[in-house]
Formats: structure tokens, sequence, C-alpha cells
């Protein structure tokens, strides 16, 4: 039903178009016989102007951009000129007369004339506007559809990986010192080796976890306390990270144990802290006087 509406419109402005043209294709014809047409000019003379019309009606809907906006001036210059020469042939009554031959288009000169040069230009423009308006349709190029840029398909420019502002040093460079002893590892990459094993295999790190929004208050509650548990779990992983590094002889900053486990400085500062407090007491050893025993 769809399909034969639209063809019963189709059918149905065809008819309103040829009984127009019909209508003023009359008025044109005495027009043209009294600016000194013959009987074949005048007879095409309402084909030039109307159907240039009807040109550019069909070009408003194929071009785009400037040559559509063209084409709608075209289109508006041949109304208004058709609706003048109507109008001045309902006005005189000697057009009315077949056999009248030349008639003046106004009893003012000037009117006249410009009336004569508006009928007689006409022909001249269909030739030039049509000419240029089958050019820009026959080459014009329909724009390709502008493909997304993030789309189904998953085309899509993968991020860049976060990289640390400081980055890790080289754990097998050495370092030589006044003892034998092998070189101690360097603590920004045990501590750095010991946040990626425990923040990797576990999906589930307070900040990039996304939860459901809780549904009731026990729900929002043990949402909170297991991010408290985790990010308790993350303190316990820095102070003993910290603490590693005190051991092997190059403890961390509070930047750098910050910036390994995504905090701040402050953060990091915290836990050094923390850790500093949770270290058992030191032995103190005291020198034993052999001689009083």
């Amino acid at each position: 039903m769809r399909g034969k509406g639209r063809v019963l419109l189709v059918l149905a402005l065809v008819a309103v178009v040829a009984m127009a043209f019909r209508v003023s294709w009359n008025a044109l014809r005495d027009v043209a016989k009294a600016i000194g047409a013959d009987a074949t000019a005048a007879l095409l003379y309402p084909f030039v102007v109307d159907g240039l019309m009807a040109l550019a009606l069909v070009a408003t809907l194929v071009l785009t951009g400037d040559d559509r906006r063209f084409a709608l001036r075209v289109l508006a210059t041949y109304t208004l000129a058709s609706l003048v020469l109507n109008y001045v042939h309902g006005l005189v009554p000697g057009l009315h007369n077949a056999t009248a031959g030349r008639v003046r288009l106004a009893q003012w000169d000037a009117g006249n004339w410009v009336l004569v040069l508006l009928a007689s230009s006409l022909p001249v423009g269909s030739i030039y506007f049509g000419s240029d308006l089958v050019a820009k349709v026959l080459h014009h190029r329909p724009a390709p559809a502008d493909e997304q840029a993030c789309g189904s398909s998953g085309q899509e420019s993968a991020h860049a990986p976060h990289t640390d502002a400081h980055p890790e040093p080289d754990p097998t460079a050495t370092t030589t010192g006044s003892t034998g002893d092998a070189p101690a590892p360097e603590a920004s990459a045990l501590v750095t080796a010991r946040a990626e094993a425990e923040r990797l295999p576990d999906p589930h790190t307070p900040h990039t976890a996304r939860t459901p929004e809780p549904e009731s208050a026990d729900e929002a509650l043990r949402q909170a306390q297991f991010e408290e548990a985790e990010l308790e779990r993350m303190r316990q992983d820095a102070r003993r990270a910290y603490t590693e590094s005190a051991q092997a002889g190059r403890p961390l900053s509070a930047r750098a144990l910050g910036e390994a486990f995504g905090m701040s400085e402050s953060w990091g500062r915290k836990q050094i802290l923390a850790a500093r407090d949770e270290e058992p007491p030191r032995p103190v050893l005291r020198a034993v006087d052999t001689a009083a025993v």
C-alpha cells in the first residue's frame, strides 16, 4: 500500500504540472508573438521557459551544496519571469487576439522596453543555464557515507599502555662495593615486579572494577566492605614492598611507592610510616665482660 501511495502521488503531481503548463503555455505563446516571434517560435517558446523550470527542479533533487543553491536560484528566477509574463498577458487584452501581430506589452515606454527585454532574453538564458545545470548533474558524484570511527566491527585504535614516569632500572646491572658479595637487586625493580604480580592476576582491583549499583542497603554495605578490604590489601602490599626494599638496602621514596601502586605521594608516605611502625625492634648487642666470668 505504501508503494501504491507513492505512485499515485507522483502521478497526481505530473497531472497538476501538465495542466499548469497548459495554462501558462497559452500566455507565453501570445507574449512571444507580441515581441515578433513567428508561429513556430511562439509554439516552442513556452517549452523554453517552463521547460527550464522543470529542469532546474530536477537538478535541485540531485545536486548538493553550492550547485543545489545555484539550481534553486535558476528555478526561482524563471518562475518569477514566467509569473510576470502571465500577469502581463492578463493585463493587455490585445495579446488575446491571435492575428494581432506585434503588440505593446505596456503603455509606458520604459516598462514596455523592460518587458520586451525580459521576454527576449529568456531563451538565451535557457541555453546558458540549462547547459550549466546539465553539466553539473552529469559531473556530480554523491559523497560516500562517512564510516564511523568506532563501530561494531571493533576496528578501534588501541590505547597506549600506561608507562611509569620513572623507568625501571636494569635488574642485571651490577654495582661495585667494598665487599665481594653479589650485588642486591634494584629496589624499584623489586617493588614494581611485586606490584604487577599482585595487581595483574586480580581483576577486581578497586580502581578498575566496575560493580553494579547496589539495590539495597545490605548490598551497599557489602560493597563498601569489599572496597575497604581491597584498599587494605593494597596498603599491606605497599608496606611489604617498602620493607623488602629497605632490607635490600635501597628503601623506596614516598613518591616511587605511590606511583608503583597507582596512588599519590602522600599515600606512599603514610604506608612508609606504617611499615616503620610495624618493624620489630632490633636486638641490642651488649659486650660481655669475660674477666668477670
